[in-house]
C-alpha cells in the first residue's frame, strides 16, 4: 500500500502502517518501550499484522488519539479528531458470568511475551478446549487487546482486570 493511500486511524494495523511508512518504526519506539518488540521478526509477522493502533496504544500505555495524531503529524496528515477510549478492555466490576470458582485453566503468557515470542497459538488452543461455563485465566504484562478482540469475535466472553503489574483476563464460552 502506498503512503498516499493509507490514512492513519485507530483501526490501522501496525504492520500495514509500517509497510506504508517504515520510518514510523522509530517514532513508535520513541513513544513507548513496549514497541521495541516490533523488532522481533516473529512478532512483526504475527501480532503487528492483526494489532490495530488502538490496541497498540493500550499495550504501550498511550492515549489512542495522541498516538494516532503523532504518527499522522510525522507523515503530514491532518490531526484525527475522534475520541477513542482505552478503558473498553478493563472493567471496574466483574460481569455476571464471572465466578472465580469456575476457573479451570490458568496460563501465564508473560514469560513468552517478555522473551519476544507470541503466545497467541497457545491461548487460542487453550480457550478452544473450554467447555460452556468454564473460565480460562490469562496473565499478561499488558492488556492483550488483539487477543481479546479475536476471542470476542469468536464468541467468547472476556473480562480483564489490572492487578499490580499484571493484567489478568478471564475468558469463557
Amino acid at each position: 500500500m502506498s503512503e498516499k493511500k493509507l490514512i492513519i486511524s485507530p483501526k490501522t494495523k501496525v504492520g500495514e502502517l509500517l509497510d506504508a511508512f517504515p520510518q514510523l518504526e522509530n517514532v513508535l519506539l520513541e513513544l513507548s518501550p513496549s514497541f521495541a518488540k516490533l523488532k522481533n521478526p516473529i512478532l512483526r509477522k504475527t501480532v503487528a499484522r492483526i494489532a490495530s493502533l488502538q490496541q497498540a496504544a493500550i499495550i504501550g500505555g498511550l492515549k489512542v488519539d495522541e498516538l494516532v495524531n503523532r504518527l499522522r503529524k510525522e507523515v503530514g496528515q491532518a490531526a484525527f479528531n475522534e475520541e477513542t477510549e482505552n478503558s473498553q478492555y478493563i472493567l471496574v466490576s466483574p460481569p455476571d458470568w464471572f465466578d472465580a470458582a469456575k476457573v479451570s485453566q490458568r496460563f501465564d503468557a508473560s514469560p513468552i511475551i517478555n522473551a519476544g515470542g507470541s503466545p497467541m497459538s497457545d491461548i487460542l488452543g487453550l480457550t478452544h478446549q473450554l467447555q460452556t461455563g468454564e473460565i480460562f485465566e490469562l496473565h499478561t504484562p499488558f492488556i492483550p487487546a488483539p487477543i481479546i478482540d479475536m476471542l470476542k469475535n469468536r464468541g467468547f466472553k472476556v473480562y480483564s482486570v489490572q492487578k499490580s503489574e499484571v493484567v489478568v483476563s478471564y475468558v469463557s464460552r
